[in-house]
């Protein structure tokens, strides 16, 4: 943002008297709500109509295909008729802190993109606390779903709000161990900072550093999925446990309010691991000399790199079931904690003994990653075309479809 408001200054698009303090935060002011407005809220909505199509096709069905092409405006469809549907309040409810909440989580969500990366001077404030600040406003959604679920005066509201507590409380140990290899690898809490200690070739990125951040990638990766409530932990909502869990009570805007944070959570999980691990928006510097052309590349690759683990994270809801409050317990504390820990003091003695890193480690971690993809690829596609034949099968011999059918 600084960069972006210097060479406005230059360019005599900001008034000469003006303070300086003034044009940034106007600057931060303007690109916080462009960010809010044209990103977060549409991308959240849209995210809905993924999560809709990817589960369809699991579970062999369509999914939304009717309003819109291939049913792409059903999110907005659905946000419109939210938003016209009564809101409810109820009679023995907490009124203050039952209306307070949904904003309180709202207030987390947004707040964490003031320091989201979104390209080269792409960002709203870079603080050189920035990850320590995420880690923080981030906690507030924990602080909603609790308000919410003692405010309703419903069982299985305060059920649901315990949990989310539960949960979010101790999985926050496992993912800050988890940031903090990064942390020391580039010696700056700042997201941009973070980012430009890597390169924009996979060997470069903190994931291939060494052995214990490659681990430490996969347990902030699932610490995020439980601090943000997926599947297989989203026990706080648990529908055949809990009604609704913490939003049981909630209708209409407010209740869509709390799912809208949920699902534009899931980004922000993707831009966190993206750029604590996986070189955020870095590109070759020879495939844009111009400024505009390469901050937009810087956009589209670091929301690509981001979006692929939203799309990671629908697949895993729809593939795995939700599991017990036991059994998430147990696998943070019996588990991710110190697993999470020696990564951390790995990370430390591993850097002492190899200040410069070890190019050979990197390279096979590298090419590590890519056969794990390659085979899963290949699993993939072999599931997709056995899935066509069987339709195929079922579509063009009735017997095939009646032997199906009795095998229950």
């Amino acid at each position: 943002m600084q960069e972006l408001v210097d060479s406005l200054v230059a360019d005599g698009f900001v008034p000469g008297g003006l303070p300086l303090w003034v044009a940034y935060l106007g600057a931060m002011l303007v690109f916080g709500g462009i960010v809010v407005f044209v990103f977060i809220l549409p991308i959240a909505g849209i995210t809905t109509w993924v999560e809709r199509r990817v589960a369809g096709r699991i579970q062999s069905r369509i999914g939304p295909n009717r309003t819109g092409p291939a049913g792409f405006l059903q999110w907005l469809a659905d946000g419109i008729k939210s938003v016209l549907k009564e809101d409810i309040v109820p009679s023995a409810a907490d009124v203050p802190l039952f209306k307070l909440a949904p904003y309180v989580v709202m207030t987390g969500f947004v707040a964490a993109f003031v320091v989201v990366p979104f390209g080269g001077p792409l960002i709203i404030a870079d603080l050189n606390v920035g990850i320590l600040y995420l880690t923080a406003v981030t906690a507030l959604v924990v602080v909603g779903i609790l308000m919410a679920g003692w405010a309703s005066n419903n069982k299985w509201s305060l059920l649901g709000g315990i949990r989310s507590a539960a949960q979010i409380v101790s999985y926050e140990i496992p993912a800050g161990l988890s940031i903090l290899p990064v942390v020391m690898l580039a010696g700056t809490l700042s997201m941009q900072g973070i980012i430009g200690h890597q390169g924009w070739a996979p060997w470069t990125w903190h994931v291939f550093d060494n052995p214990f951040t490659f681990f430490a990638f996969f347990i902030l990766f699932v610490s995020a999925l439980a601090e943000g409530n997926r599947t297989p932990f989203d026990l706080p909502e648990a529908e055949s446990e809990l009604v609704m869990g913490f939003a049981t009570e909630y209708s209409g805007l407010r209740n869509l309010l709390f799912f809208m944070a949920e699902w534009g959570n899931l980004y922000v999980i993707g831009a966190v691991v993206t750029t604590l691990f996986l070189g955020g928006w870095q590109i070759p510097l020879a495939l844009a000399d111009h400024p505009v052309p390469r901050i937009v590349l810087q956009f589209a690759i670091f929301f690509a790199k981001a979006y692929f683990w939203v799309f990671v994270a629908v697949w895993l809801r729809w593939t795995l079931p939700r599991i017990r409050v036991d059994q998430m317990m147990i696998m943070c504390w019996k588990y991710l904690v110190p697993i999470a820990f020696v990564n951390f003091m790995g990370t430390a003695v591993w850097m002492v003994l190899f200040p410069a890193g070890v190019p050979a480690v990197r390279v096979l971690l590298s090419l590590t990653a890519a056969g794990l993809l390659v085979a899963f690829a290949r699993r993939v596609v072999f599931h997709v075309r056995r899935a066509l034949l069987t339709r195929e099968e079922l579509s063009f011999n009735p017997l095939s479809t009646a032997r199906v059918m009795s095998r229950g």
